[in-house]
């Protein structure tokens, strides 16, 4: 299995296919160019125009790099961290000399191009590839520690006490009436409580995911009986065995029984799909609402423990988003939504 600390810290180089790490890529060079212009410029004015002609320079140079570093990132990982960081960083130079060739050529109509500009228009992108380089690495560094702290405290999310002494007396009550149901839930409950337990560390197929939540709807539907109904819609084109953090979806079902169901005084649906977006694996929980549209109190620790795990291990390319809506006649529903990027993932 995939780990998370191995995809975060122990890449030698960040995913160049990843949003956040071009957005970052693209205001980290330009700040550089500015720093640039503001240093070699003697007034504010001044300034300006010499960072919109460095800019033009710079912006066709960056767009090129980050487009093939997109098609090389798998390639790139696959090598050594030394190797992988030279290529980059030759890349960034090579390209810098061959389009600032062009633009000599095409521009001032110079053949020759001048070997000492271009020069040095092959360091200076080689420069700013390494301190792109060393940043991506500082911030991996300051990011292990708070991924150290999720997997101790957000990755780990534990099925509430009261779950458990509600689950037990379940079972206790089936033991005279149906031993066989008994044992069985009691089999499941282990399961689920062993899964729980495990090291969270590796990532799962979302096949695994999707078992546990069944596991665990299915020791609820236990314990509420006919109070609870599930409706599950999932797309053929599931692709189960994309990896995903552990323990992703069993804590919002959790919440949509704990703050949903359990306070209605009729029965109620909580409504589960799953489906394929290009490139985007979306998931939604629709549960019943009593508490008017407002956010359910006490959903807060699990939502932000999701939030954060999905953002040290996705950056910007997951989402999760809530909603409370009011449908008429006194109904509400509390809506959740992730978006998790579903394309080919790092080995």
């Amino acid at each position: 299995m995939a780990s998370i600390k191995q995809n975060l810290a122990g890449q030698p180089l960040p995913d160049f296919r990843n949003s956040g790490v071009m957005l970052r890529i693209l205001l980290g060079v330009n700040l550089l160019a500015l720093a640039a212009a503001l240093v070699q410029s003697q007034g504010v004015q001044d300034s300006l125009q010499h960072f919109i002609d460095m800019a033009a320079w710079v912006q066709p140079l960056l767009l090129f790099n980050l487009a093939l570093l997109a098609v090389l990132g798998n390639s790139l990982q696959r090598a050594p961290a030394w190797i992988g960081r030279t290529l980059v960083l030759l890349l960034a130079a090579a390209s810098a000399i061959v389009l600032s060739a062009l633009w000599s050529h095409l521009i001032f109509a110079d053949a020759g191009g001048g070997g000492q500009a271009l020069l040095r228009a092959g360091l200076l992108a080689a420069l700013a590839a390494g301190l792109m380089l060393a940043y991506f690495a500082l911030r991996a560094g300051a990011l292990s520690p708070a991924l150290v702290e999720a997997r101790l405290q957000a990755l780990s999310a534990r099925i509430r006490p009261h779950f458990l002494f509600n689950s037990l007396n379940a079972v206790l009550s089936l033991i005279r009436a149906d031993p066989r149901r008994a044992e069985t839930a009691l089999e499941e409950l282990a399961d689920l409580f062993r899964v729980l337990m495990r090291d969270h560390r590796e990532l799962v197929p979302l096949a695994d995911e999707l078992a546990l939540c069944r596991q665990y709807l299915a020791l609820e539907k236990l314990r509420l009986a006919e109070r609870l109904h599930v409706e599950w819609d999932l797309a053929p084109d599931l692709p189960l065995h994309l990896k995903v953090p552990p323990l992703m979806v069993q804590p919002l079902l959790e919440n949509a029984v704990y703050h949903g169901i359990e306070p209605l005084g009729d029965p109620g649906t909580i409504r589960i799909r799953l489906a394929r977006r290009a490139d985007a694996l979306q998931l939604d929980i629709v549960n019943p609402c009593a508490g008017g549209v407002e956010k359910p109190r006490g959903s807060h620790m699990a939502l932000d423990n999701i939030r954060e795990r999905l953002a040290l291990y996705y950056d910007l390319e997951a989402r999760l988003d809530t909603d409370a809506v009011a449908l008429g006649d006194g109904r509400h529903e509390y809506r959740v939504r992730i978006l998790l990027p579903c394309r080919a993932q790092r080995q």
